[in-house]
């Protein structure tokens, strides 16, 4: 029972992050390109958690086991996905938008839950599904016509990336010690995004990376990132997914949006629409039902 409040807790934190970084994160991948961004945010966090490992005194053979290489790898590439559909529509979107459709991964999460187990989907996550549905539209177009905005199709394809990561590390977790685990995940993720940096970033020469680097908002928000919305993230997710299952994690993550709306309408100066607000309250009234609906059956 102590776990599982702990395991809350650090969940609930784990959300604050989040939504409180969009905003320093969007700032920042106007000078470094996102995949760019990524690459070093993710594969100083894998170092990071290397160096810990061998002050840890244990040693790298670990990472000679297959199957958490194979698990830390499906697990990374997942992620990669996720961040590089979400950082590029940051370039395109608000961050009360990216926040909210990010969001909406939590009800994504009983779907591929079921899917997953092979079990059929009940009426509540159905009746959940199309409310977030609905939040989605009211959010994305305001009430009006139909014309998706390029950052937020990314970010909704981001959202798909999430939720998968979400349940497979729910399969995952308690099949490995979580410090290896995390590192193999997080330099997958660093990895694939540095060769795809090199790949659909060629504008960034290494001149324009060391100015880049030079930033003051660059390095803080890389700071932010590799420490705190990176390592500390997902080492606490993984950590608790071991004594807590997928569903109950995607309700505590629900409040990252709310976060992440709050921060943009503090310090970026955005507002949201009469249409916006009730497509935002629909969204998090799909998360709460689906969610809900499986902690039920949740590992208590």
């Amino acid at each position: 029972m102590k776990r599982t409040w702990l395991a809350d807790v650090c969940l609930l934190l784990v959300a604050l992050i989040w939504g409180s970084t969009f905003l320093v994160v969007q700032h920042a991948v106007h000078t470094l390109p996102p995949l760019a961004f990524n690459a070093i945010r993710f594969a100083c966090a894998g170092l990071l958690f290397t160096v810990v490992l061998l002050l840890t005194r244990r040693t790298l053979t670990i990472f000679l086991n297959k199957r958490l290489l194979l698990h830390g790898g499906i697990l990374g590439l997942w992620l990669f996905s996720a961040y590089a559909f979400q950082t590029i529509g940051l370039l395109y979107t608000t961050t009360t938008n990216t926040g909210f459709l990010t969001g909406l991964s939590v009800v994504l999460v009983p779907f591929i839950t079921l899917w997953l187990s092979k079990q059929r989907l009940t009426l509540p996550t159905w009746i959940s599904a199309l409310l977030a549905l609905c939040g989605l539209y009211l959010l994305a177009f305001n009430g009006g016509a139909a014309e998706w905005n390029k950052g937020d199709g990314l970010v909704l394809l981001c959202a798909v990336g999430f939720a998968m990561h979400i349940a497979l590390t729910g399969r995952f977790a308690s099949q490995h010690d979580t410090l290896p685990l995390v590192t193999v995940q997080l330099m997958t993720v660093g990895i694939l995004s540095g060769i795809s940096s090199a790949i659909f970033e060629p504008q960034l020469t290494m001149r324009l990376l060391g100015q880049a680097l030079s930033e003051p908002k660059v390095l803080f928000a890389l700071a932010i990132s590799i420490g705190l919305s990176t390592a500390f993230a997902f080492w606490a997710q993984t950590w608790c997914q071991k004594y807590t299952s997928a569903t109950r994690v995607a309700i505590l993550f629900a409040m990252e949006p709310v976060f992440a709306a709050i921060t943009g309408v503090t310090f970026a100066g955005e507002a949201l629409g009469g249409w916006s607000l009730a497509g935002c309250g629909l969204i998090f009234i799909g998360m709460i039902v689906a969610e809900l609906k499986w902690s039920g059956h949740a590992v208590q």
